[in-house]
């Protein structure tokens, strides 16, 4: 009985593990800037740490728990990030409480990707492999050149929508009324957006994707995600339906990801297109390896270390993304070395005896 007690508390301190460490770095993070020990390029930094956090969680949520490559993953981080501003800056008179406004804004982004992840699902989720990382490439950049073509603003009227496709028409062509606000400025992205995202909403989103996501894989659905990674034939024979179950997972990460671009994309005065472009996705998919193929507390700490390292390198000028680069390929190497992975294993197993012991010992009914 007392060993069955101890693997349960062990399972649930692994399980609480990374809430506890995105909660303990938030409070370190605050005493820091409280202390005014933290320098100013840094604290810009916290929100596009936490929103990177979220796109790798919810991408290892794809790659890592589903098993399918997909590389075109900024393609839904932009669509919740130019949606959430979209929704604020229409919002700003109808809804001053700029928490409000953010978490309606996040939650619009949120609802945009989600229906772009079922409509791309539909014919994607049926590739597999190599076939469907190039069809979700080729998804990520359409929706970035749409992007690029989209003018759209705001009056008392409502919503002003024109897509330039042939590079003709401008903001001018919207017939905005007096007071009218532009938000998207075709090429130009949105400019003059009024930033609202924090380091507070960036931390609860973390936990919230978090708490999504474990208890997703813990569920029927994503027990049944997991069987069709494993042997999809031996799923489909006890009656698994693999596209529903695909399509669940894929629609759940996709919504994460426009939730973590609508945060991202309020944390600046302006936006292009660009910045979701390939080299984002690749990023992001580095984040997910390197920390490991469903291991959610490695995305976390990968997201967060080779987001803050080219930060940390700046003193060293032309040489910093070499070293950046150098850095990348050692810990790549060595998180693929046996003896590295036991050492990291045992690291882990310390640390989770440490919370085994600091919960309270009961005695059990049926403990003699």
């Amino acid at each position: 009985m007392k060993k069955l007690q101890k693997s349960n508390l062990q399972s649930v301190s692994g399980s609480a593990l990374p809430y506890i460490v995105v909660v303990a770095a938030f409070f370190i993070v605050t005493l820091l800037q409280k202390s005014g020990n933290l320098e100013q390029h840094m604290q810009g930094m916290l929100v596009p740490v936490c929103c990177y956090i979220v796109m790798a969680l919810s991408l290892n949520l794809t790659v890592g728990i589903m098993g399918e490559l997909s590389i075109g993953h900024a393609g839904f981080m932009s669509l919740g990030a130019f949606s959430g501003v979209v929704a604020s800056q229409s919002l700003i008179d109808a809804v001053p409480n700029t928490a409000l406004r953010l978490a309606l804004s996040i939650a619009c982004g949120a609802c945009v990707a989600a229906v772009g992840g079922f409509l791309i699902g539909l014919p994607v989720l049926r590739l597999r492999g190599d076939y469907l990382a190039i069809v979700t490439l080729a998804f990520g950049e359409i929706i970035r050149d749409i992007i690029t073509c989209l003018i759209v603003g705001h009056d008392k009227n409502g919503l002003h929508i024109l897509f330039n496709f042939r590079g003709t028409k401008t903001v001018a062509d919207l017939e905005l009324v007096e007071g009218g606000l532009p938000i998207i400025k075709g090429a130009q992205g949105a400019i003059g957006t009024t930033k609202i995202s924090s380091f507070g909403a960036g931390v609860i989103l973390i936990l919230i994707a978090l708490f999504i996501i474990l208890n997703f894989i813990k569920s029927r659905t994503g027990r049944a995600v997991i069987a069709i990674r494993d042997n999809r034939i031996a799923a489909e024979s006890v009656g698994v339906e693999v596209m529903k179950n695909k399509m669940i997972a894929f629609v759940i990460s996709t919504t994460l990801a426009g939730a973590a671009g609508a945060l991202y994309g309020l944390n600046y005065t302006s936006l292009a297109a660009d910045k979701f472009d390939f080299n984002k996705s690749i990023l992001v998919l580095v984040f997910v390896v390197l920390g490991g193929l469903g291991n959610m507390l490695g995305s976390i700490i990968s997201a967060t270390v080779l987001t803050l390292l080219p930060e940390v390198l700046r003193g060293f000028d032309q040489y910093r993304m070499l070293i950046y680069a150098i850095v990348l390929i050692l810990v790549m190497l060595a998180t693929n070395s046996p003896k590295m992975k036991a050492l990291l294993q045992k690291l882990l197993q310390d640390v989770k005896t440490l919370l085994f012991k600091a919960v309270p010992k009961r005695k059990s009914e049926g403990e003699v």
